[in-house]
């Protein structure tokens, strides 16, 4: 069976950046799983992995708009300490989740802290980077009809309700 809409895929995944950085890895874990067709990872790889089929290895090079697209400033601002409810434990590197201005949420990652003001950065982590992944496809099955009404894999590497 070839990977397309609707199938669901069980793969072992290296992910790493430019400089050969290790970004994330399957390899001593779980395979991952996932529905394809229903946005469940990056189109990039989505598209790349369009007709393959189980026991195929794939290397792909994935550009930030394929990805988590390009960084983009306007989503960098500086905001008043008070506005967090602990704000003594307001430190560089925490996640949290805000609402923008279209009233969608966003996860934003602290990237200065002064004595009153805290930046925050609403790009994602790999914004601006390009991909390199090296996968291996394991599986590739129809999806059942409770995971295609879901959106998402059940079961074994991917999602348990």
């Amino acid at each position: 069976m070839i990977i397309q809409k609707n199938t669901v895929v069980t793969m072992h995944y290296t992910l790493t950046d430019d400089k050969g950085g290790l970004i994330q890895t399957s390899a001593d874990a779980e395979p991952f799983a996932y529905l394809h067709g229903s946005g469940n990872i990056i189109k990039g790889l989505e598209s790349a992995l369009e007709g393959k089929k189980a026991g195929e290895k794939v290397q792909v090079h994935i550009e930030p708009a394929d990805a988590y697209g390009e960084r983009d400033d306007s989503r960098i601002q500086s905001v008043p300490k008070s506005m967090f409810p602990e704000p003594d434990e307001v430190e560089v590197g925490r996640q949290f989740h805000a609402t923008d201005p279209e009233g969608h949420s966003v996860v934003v990652t602290i990237v200065n802290v002064s004595d009153d003001d805290v930046t925050v950065d609403g790009n994602h982590p790999l914004a601006g980077v390009r991909l390199h992944f090296d996968v291996e496809v394991l599986s590739v099955r129809d999806a059942s009809m409770e995971e295609l009404a879901h959106g998402h894999v059940h079961g074994e590497g991917g999602h348990h309700h």
